[in-house]
């Protein structure tokens, strides 16, 4: 992919990401802050496929790394999401797989112990968040949460 005009650099590196929610319906939501951007940052956890990996199993890995969960909890269900952001000088433009992961509890406890140092250096805690806050991304995050928890709509992999 060529270089973006107005950014530093550019890249498709392929990921994945979990939408996680707890018995009440709540999503876990990592907060980043982006020091290029001076930026805060909502999302759900995930991060970049591996060579040999596969989405899921990238998924799953991602999980347990950033937040300590189960990444048995990650079903094969997900839905494909065009995504469009920045972090830290560098934008992506690609599609992205997000997987859906449920937990029998409420708000399980996160522990982040396995994250890298470019990581540590931008995670600012978590929140099992009962509403979306204004900076979430994908910003249509809400779209894509109704499409993994119903069975209409585009959701791809086995019912």
């Amino acid at each position: 992919m060529d270089a973006i005009e107005g950014q530093a650099g550019s890249s498709d590196r392929p990921a994945a990401r979990v939408v996680c929610l707890d018995r009440d319906g709540r999503v876990l939501l990592m907060h980043w802050y982006d020091p290029v951007s001076r930026m805060d940052v909502w999302e759900p956890p995930g991060g970049g496929i591996d060579p040999g990996e596969t989405a899921l199993e990238a998924a799953r890995r991602e999980l347990g790394e950033e937040t300590g969960l189960p990444g048995s909890a990650v079903l094969e269900r997900f839905v494909e999401v065009e995504r469009d952001f920045s972090w830290l000088g560098v934008r992506y433009v690609k599609t992205e797989p997000f997987f859906l992961a449920t937990f029998e509890e409420a708000r399980p406890e996160v522990d982040p112990g396995e994250l890298t140092e470019e990581e540590r250096a931008a995670y600012r805690g978590y929140t099992w968040a009962e509403e979306l806050p204004d900076d979430v991304e994908p910003p249509e995050l809400a779209k894509v949460i109704e499409r993994l928890t119903t069975r209409r709509g585009g959701v791809t992999g086995p019912e």
